[in-house]
């Protein structure tokens, strides 16, 4: 597996994390077990980033990601996010402890703002994150489907932490990111989470075979490598399954040239 930094932080985190979007809804048990025995799978692979959210299922996604963890809990590194309601002061706090809860945990590595809210202050919310640092219930600052100037507002607003992270969509047929928010993240070395980097199962059915077969990639896995070629760059897709985890932990093993990515642009 590749490591890379997080933003400034000096924390390494799995180039290919796991996103955790529709986990914690299933219909009975069995399917719930399956879902924490594949994010089990990830682990073991040596994926150690797993992003969850209190909005995702209502706080199930959360729950089978700490039945997950247990007994690994300092393997691995724990993203999750406050939705953009609970963004005033003390609403942050609140969600916050929530979350630690569900994840049976004493800390989140990561704690991300979900959305931005125009109607709350971000110098608010940031306020709120930096106590929850101060407390140790948080390690790390990020935001998530902020622009660049969004961004740039949330690390003003911070006095004594730095954003490390920004949570934004990235796709090969999803690339509106690259004009903007990619490069201030590059200028200001802040890690670009992608998430839905598989264009949400929308596989590329036009990759050049020649490549393919060259480095006995899948499409899926061509797009993994394609959407990470930047060092600034972690992608977060949906742990599904095993083998679907398996197929994402190996992208990264080999990497295309310049030109080579360049071709995979193009497809």
């Amino acid at each position: 597996m590749e490591y890379r930094e997080l933003g400034r932080t000096g924390e390494k985190v799995s180039t290919i994390g796991m996103g955790t979007w529709k986990i914690g809804s299933f219909r009975t048990s069995e399917e719930r077990e399956t879902q924490v025995r594949a994010l089990r799978r990830g682990v073991e692979l040596g994926i150690n980033l797993i992003d969850t959210a209190e909005m995702y299922n209502h706080g199930k996604s959360e729950e089978v990601v700490a039945d997950a963890i247990e007994g690994v809990r300092k393997q691995v590194f724990i993203a999750s996010k406050v939705s953009p309601e609970n963004l005033h002061h003390d609403n942050v706090i609140k969600a916050c402890r929530a979350s630690l809860q569900r994840l049976r945990t004493t800390y989140i590595d990561l704690y991300q703002v979900h959305w931005p809210n125009p109607k709350i202050p971000i110098r608010e919310t940031m306020s709120a994150m930096e106590e929850l640092v101060r407390d140790g219930a948080v390690r790390y600052v990020g935001v998530s489907n902020f622009s660049a100037a969004e961004t740039s507002e949330a690390s003003a607003a911070l006095r004594k932490n730095e954003v490390a992270s920004n949570q934004v969509e990235y796709s090969l047929s999803n690339r509106s990111v690259e004009q903007e928010t990619l490069p201030y993240c590059a200028k200001e070395k802040i890690t670009l989470i992608a998430y839905s980097p598989l264009a949400r199962g929308q596989i590329a059915t036009s990759m050049p075979k020649e490549l393919l077969q060259k480095y006995r990639l899948t499409p899926a896995q061509a797009m993994l490598s394609w959407v990470t070629r930047s060092e600034q760059v972690v992608a977060i897709p949906k742990a599904a399954s095993i083998p679907h985890l398996e197929e994402n932990a190996s992208s990264v093993s080999v990497r295309f040239t310049l030109s080579e990515y360049d071709l995979v642009s193009k497809s």
